[in-house]
C-alpha cells in the first residue's frame, strides 16, 4: 500500500491534471493505517521495528495529507471553471463529496449571470426526486445521497434504489449495475 500511495501522491502533486484513484483508495489507506497503529501498540517502546513503523506512519500522513489537498484544488478548480466532474477518476467518496458542490456551483453561476442582466435573483433548491435502481457489484461503504440521505453500507449482490445522480457515478465506478424495473 505504501507504494501504491508513493505513486498516486507523486503523479498528484508533478501534475497539473487529476489523476485516476481506485474506488476504494481511501479505505483501504484507512485499513492500512489502522494496521500500523495496531501493530504498533503491540511493540516494545524500544524496539527498532516500532521506530520504522512510527516512520512509515509519519510518511503515510504526510503524504496523504499532500494528496488529499492537491485533489482538492484540482477538483475546486475543475468545478468552479464550469467544467464537466471527471467521476470515473474519483472515490466513492470524493464523487459523494463533489455533487453538492456541483449543484452548489452550477446554482450560483446561474445567480450571478441572471442578476448581471438585471433579473430578480430567484434562488430555488435544486432537488431531483428521480432513482435508479441498481445492484452492487462490489461491497461499497455507506454514502450520502444527493437528497441528504443515508444509503448502504452494501455488499455483493445488494439491491438499492438511489437517487439518480449518485447512481450515475456508483455505475461509472463499477460498483453497482443498473436494474432494469419493469
Amino acid at each position: 500500500m505504501y507504494n501504491e500511495l508513493y505513486v498516486v501522491w507523486r503523479r498528484e502533486i508533478e501534475d497539473a491534471s487529476l489523476g485516476s484513484l481506485q474506488p476504494d483508495f481511501y479505505v483501504r489507506i484507512a485499513d492500512y493505517l489502522k494496521r500500523i497503529n495496531e501493530e504498533s501498540r503491540m511493540l516494545d517502546k524500544k524496539s527498532v521495528k516500532l521506530n520504522l513503523l512510527n516512520r512509515e506512519a509519519q510518511n503515510v500522513k504526510r503524504m496523504l495529507e499532500e494528496l488529499l489537498w492537491a485533489r482538492y484544488r484540482k477538483l475546486v478548480k475543475t468545478i468552479t471553471q464550469n467544467q464537466t466532474l471527471p467521476s470515473e477518476l474519483l472515490t466513492v467518496e470524493e464523487a459523494r463529496m463533489c455533487e453538492s458542490f456541483v449543484t452548489f456551483s452550477g446554482a450560483y453561476r446561474r445567480f450571478a449571470e441572471g442578476l448581471m442582466q438585471g433579473q430578480t435573483a430567484k434562488v430555488e433548491a435544486e432537488v431531483s426526486h428521480k432513482r435508479m435502481t441498481l445492484r452492487f457489484a462490489k461491497s461499497t461503504p455507506t454514502i450520502i445521497g444527493l437528497d441528504m440521505k443515508t444509503y448502504g453500507p452494501f455488499m455483493v449482490e445488494d439491491v438499492a434504489s438511489l437517487p439518480v445522480e449518485n447512481a450515475k457515478i456508483l455505475i461509472k465506478q463499477g460498483l453497482a449495475v443498473l436494474v432494469e424495473v419493469s
